[in-house]
């Protein structure tokens, strides 16, 4: 096998981990996969007979050029329209490694969102410590500060993250019940079975980048959101085709229009496994990349 061979077999036993952390730390699936690949080339560039642990040289590779990347991201989106929302992925437990519990619900889209509270080197540190269980020394090398640096980075993004509720996730039969009321609603327009599986102060938002129809401003309370659902999306969805699958490590459901999914829709839980935030995504910039992971044509 020649040196470049080598290297790339090296760099895709590694690519599922810098995947999983470009996603977490950028919030967008396209982001993630070109600064892994600008990644791979500077790998097969590099002096590797100088690399003595190629997967932590990666890894801090990744997570510097991902917190450049955040920081240019977090300017843009301060002039994004409307409400912003991680980009949804198609995940399933076989993948790896997002078949660990752990990892899964790291990747809800109410923990993501949670994760924009914190500056670009708070968010890598806290994930390659709290997420990805590397010990401090490491995290400091990774995230490019002294160790006494990162654990007050570390300890930063805890505060600001508080108790950890948006990473919860309810046993799968429970989610599907809740997908099974949402749909009963959506299809019928009556709410009273769905009505007991939301919180009191529930949110509604969806992300259209401004490209296509949806509310702008989020919904809060359980009222306005019944009657968004029982009204609007019963208007706007009932014949449309409700495709239920994995995103983002919980079960979620695609709308699909005349062959071309125009939305998805994603969950946050309390720990009563009760509904406390519901995530549209209406973005079709952000949704073709879901649907080109799937086979839905």
């Amino acid at each position: 096998m020649s040196s470049a061979e080598n290297a790339a077999t090296v760099f895709e036993q590694r690519r599922p981990f810098l995947l999983g952390l470009a996603y977490r730390i950028l919030g967008s699936r396209a982001e993630a996969e070109d600064a892994v690949q600008e990644l791979f080339i500077k790998w097969l560039e590099a002096d590797r007979a100088s690399i003595a642990t190629p997967a932590a040289w990666l890894t801090t590779a990744c997570t510097r050029h991902c917190i450049d990347v955040l920081r240019s991201a977090h300017a843009s989106r301060v002039d994004y329209i409307g409400t912003w929302l991680p980009e949804p992925i198609h995940t399933t437990h076989q993948d790896s490694p997002e078949h660990r519990l752990e990892l899964a619900s790291s990747l809800s889209t109410a923990f993501m969102l949670l994760l924009e509270r914190l500056s670009p080197k708070e968010r890598a540190a806290y994930l390659l410590h709290e997420i990805f269980d590397m010990d401090y020394p490491q995290v400091a090398d990774a995230v490019g500060v002294q160790e006494p640096a990162c654990r007050k980075l570390v300890s930063r993004a805890k505060a600001s993250l508080g108790s950890g509720h948006a990473r919860y996730q309810p046993l799968p039969m429970r989610q599907s019940q809740l997908l099974s009321a949402f749909h009963s609603a959506i299809a019928s327009g009556s709410t009273v079975s769905l009505s007991a599986m939301l919180t009191e102060d529930v949110e509604l938002c969806a992300d259209s980048g401004g490209k296509v129809p949806a509310i702008r401003e989020t919904l809060s309370g359980i009222a306005r959101v019944l009657d968004f659902i029982g009204q609007s999306l019963h208007t706007y969805w009932q014949a449309c085709q409700w495709l239920p699958i994995e995103i983002n490590g919980a079960q979620g459901v695609l709308i699909k229009a005349d062959g071309v999914i125009t939305a998805s829709m994603t969950f946050g839980f309390d720990e009563a496994g009760r509904v406390s935030r519901i995530f549209i995504m209406r973005n079709p910039e952000k949704l073709a990349g879901l649907e080109a992971s799937l086979n839905l044509y």
